[in-house]
């Protein structure tokens, strides 16, 4: 879903044009329709872009993450939280992981029950070339300004501070 169009005219003009003939106004939905769009774009760009490393932009995320950690591990919980994930697409992910050798799991020490997922180093390894490629393609936003890359963080950090994924004094 992330393919060009090519139409001669905006949908999603169009769309709200024809919502506000039947309902008013919407620049809410015509907003949000754009941001679900922008992100079939950059979903779809920047998994081709990983798709050489046989990584998706999910599993590249949880590898990013394991590398930031001190450790190179981090109890599987943590990852779900941090990656603002389901447990099972956490259980999923790091279990193709491992299968690719990118991840292995060993028992948390400090819970007994508990498991960590450790990055491998053909883990750290596979992070740094894929990187560098998001890095050159600008993660798909090479169409804006380094101001205007901060202008979108700065909006959608308000929409995630008023939904409460942290306190805007954090």
């Amino acid at each position: 879903m992330g393919n060009p169009l090519n139409l001669p005219f905006d949908p999603i003009e169009r769309a709200h044009d024809n919502w506000t003939a039947r309902w008013g106004k919407s620049p809410a939905m015509a907003a949000v329709t754009s941001v679900m769009r922008a992100q079939q774009l950059l979903l779809s760009q920047l998994d081709a872009t990983l798709k050489p490393y046989a990584l998706t932009f999910a599993r590249y995320e949880a590898l990013v993450l394991l590398t930031f950690s001190s450790s190179g591990a981090l109890p599987l919980g943590k990852i779900g939280e941090r990656l603002m994930v389901h447990p099972t697409s956490v259980t999923n992910t790091i279990d193709r992981l491992e299968r690719q050798g990118f991840v292995r799991r060993r028992p948390n020490p400090s819970d007994g029950r508990g498991t960590l997922a450790e990055i491998t180093d053909a883990g750290r390894e596979v992070v740094e070339k894929a990187t560098r490629d998001l890095l050159d393609m600008d993660f798909g936003l090479g169409c804006y300004t380094d101001e205007e890359r901060w202008q979108i963080f700065t909006l959608f950090r308000k929409l995630r501070v008023d939904y409460g994924d942290f306190t805007a004094e954090s």
